[in-house]
């Protein structure tokens, strides 16, 4: 499976223009280690859920993502469904992150729910980063 877009013009780490495929497209780049990768695929107010109850926009997001890039470690996710309502879609996947980090062993894994929105140029970005999805 190759998660680039089938268009000449579109690189590999390029927002996509099937929602489905966004959460592959950020897992290339985020196992990439490429930050400015990752953040092209967030809308510039987007939310990313800590922890439930705890969401950060902003410096406080792009930092959030910095930490989960410092592991060094792949992450694997599996999209379950992709709802998509005009421009906004709901996107729910398994994501897993494991192995040895630099201060020990790491496993964060869970059920993520996001929601995603086409922008003007017809590519899909996350508004909100849910991670946690319905955990409590």
């Amino acid at each position: 499976m190759t998660t680039t877009e089938n268009r000449p013009d579109a690189g590999p780490s390029a927002p996509p223009t099937d929602p489905a495929r966004l959460p592959l497209v950020f897992a290339e780049a985020f196992n990439a280690g490429d930050a400015e990768a990752v953040e092209r695929l967030f809308e510039p107010g987007a939310v990313f859920v800590n922890t439930p109850g705890d969401a950060v926009t902003g410096d406080e997001r792009r930092a959030a993502t910095a930490r989960f890039l410092a592991f060094g470690l792949p992450i694997r996710i599996e999209v379950r469904q992709c709802y998509v309502a005009d421009d906004l879609a709901l996107l729910i996947g398994d994501y897993l992150i494991e192995g040895e980090g630099p201060d020990g062993p790491v496993r964060d894994e869970g059920t993520a729910t996001d929601v995603a929105r086409r922008g003007a140029d017809g590519r899909w970005r996350y508004a909100i980063d849910n991670p946690p999805g319905t955990s409590r």
